[in-house]
């Protein structure tokens, strides 16, 4: 997925970020409201997570605002701030989870993962695709008992491909996918990365639609 974090704290905030990217996740940083928005407009995120308290104002405005905006981004909010009340303004302004600092980051992993198999509309972490068993949450491919090893960019490219499965991916909605606003990104990695991903799974796996881009298949 590619996630917005939105965070102002520099430790914490490498550290999460770090995490997330290590679990085959492509992150942009934030570390205000205004970058926040800056980005959500110029890029589609999978997941948001949104710290409370930033330099330039509060976390829960914010997401009132993103969502009367039509925002339907997903938003797990990170925060110190512990109190029931806090919690159900954060639920009520329209996020989908809520993660009190301090946390741990195997729990980060597991609530980003809940949330991801909920707006991609299988709350079941084990998918079939074709003669493999997908383990969303394990991150695991088996074909007949046997892993398949992949990468983590090939995982997110997988992924990408699964959370929509009868639609045409452009080669531009790939690599936002799978690089960060920094990132250097070589004219044929998109090409590079499918064929990869055919070698190890079956080429019917990823369609290519001629001018348009790629498709997920059925081997």
């Amino acid at each position: 997925m590619r996630i917005l974090l939105i965070e102002d704290d520099e430790v914490l905030g490498n550290a999460v970020a770090d995490h997330v990217a290590e679990a085959g996740h492509t992150v942009d940083r934030a570390k205000c409201l205004s970058e926040a928005d800056d980005s959500l407009a110029v890029a589609t995120y999978d997941l948001a997570l949104l710290d409370l308290m930033l330099p330039d104002g509060l976390g829960i405005p914010f997401l009132r605002k993103r969502r009367a905006r039509g925002d339907s981004t997903p938003v797990i909010i990170l925060t110190a701030l512990d109190q029931i009340t806090e919690r159900i303004d954060g639920l009520n302004a329209g996020a989908d989870d809520y993660l009190v600092k301090p946390f741990d980051l195997a729990e980060l992993s597991a609530r980003i993962g809940s949330v991801a198999r909920r707006y991609g509309g299988n709350p079941n972490p084990v998918v079939r695709l074709g003669a493999f068993e997908v383990d969303l949450a394990a991150r695991t491919i088996r074909r007949e008992g046997r892993p398949v090893p992949l990468t983590a960019r090939e995982w997110v490219l997988l992924g990408a491909f699964l959370a929509r499965p009868n639609q045409v991916l452009s080669k531009a909605q790939l690599e936002e996918r799978l690089w960060s606003f920094e990132a250097e990104i070589e004219s044929n990695a998109i090409e590079v990365y499918v064929s990869r991903l055919r070698r190890k799974l079956d080429h019917s796996v990823i369609e290519t639609v001629r001018g348009l881009g790629y498709r997920l298949g059925c081997p």
